[in-house]
């Protein structure tokens, strides 16, 4: 099971490398946008429980980032499926549908974890200096589960790589701007709190923001993402499952 775990892992990897002089421009693009208009711009002089908008903004974008990345996995899948016929070729080779997606969930996360590391060098760029400790980086590791693990579920559910589209749409774009990445929590109405608390996303940010600004995380936080990351890649292999049915 290892075996095969790894080499759908080393396949991602390979494709990944041969793409990361172009992933990491465009990885850098929307953050860099957003730490100039909001946290240059905007949220310049602008304090939120003592810290600079900026120090508040990049947990939220690292946040916000490990979720897209690894969410974008699922646009992998689908080349791989519906151009490449991948697909066909691991349900004829002796791949587990555990280390299936156990495979695609790792390569995703590892998106997500570099991601990150050219966020925190953005960050220096703009003189913010977080703690990347280890409660930070579980923030980012949970995080990037709970969407990778969506993420290959979903991938087997959609009938064409167009309808990955209207995923991202419904189910990434509002939690960007939902989870707590730029605004505080407290500025929504009560009702709206009690929703967002919700979104997996909220719990993520609020982790990763308290530990690189050197806060006690929200234990609960964690607890929630590594539950829901684990609920989604169960569901996730019994969508493999169907999929190859």
């Amino acid at each position: 099971m290892i075996h095969s775990l790894l080499a759908v892992y080393y396949r991602e990897m390979l494709i990944m490398r041969r793409r990361l002089t172009r992933l990491i421009p465009s990885w850098s693009v929307s953050p860099l946008l957003y730490l100039i208009a909001f946290g240059y711009a905007m949220g310049k002089n602008v304090a939120i429980d003592g810290h600079s908008y900026m120090e508040f903004l990049i947990p939220g974008l690292i946040a916000m980032n490990s979720m897209t990345q690894s969410f974008a996995i699922a646009s992998e899948i689908n080349i791989a499926r519906f151009y490449w016929h991948i697909f066909e070729e691991i349900q004829a080779a002796p791949v587990s549908d555990f280390s299936y997606v156990a495979g695609e969930v790792l390569a995703g996360m590892t998106r997500a974890l570099l991601s990150t590391c050219v966020i925190l060098i953005l960050g220096l760029l703009f003189g913010v200096v977080l703690s990347c400790n280890l409660m930070f980086w579980l923030g980012v590791l949970l995080n990037s589960f709970v969407f990778a693990s969506l993420a290959v579920g979903l991938a087997m559910l959609v009938k064409s790589h167009g309808d990955q589209v209207l995923l991202t749409s419904f189910v990434i774009t509002p939690m960007a701007f939902l989870g707590g990445t730029f605004f505080p929590l407290e500025n929504f109405p009560s009702w709206g709190q009690t929703l967002i608390h919700l979104l997996p996303l909220t719990h993520a940010a609020k982790a990763i923001r308290a530990a690189s600004l050197g806060s006690t995380p929200p234990l609960f936080s964690y607890t929630v993402l590594a539950v829901t990351g684990s609920i989604f890649f169960a569901i996730s292999v019994l969508c493999v499952k169907r999929a190859k049915d």
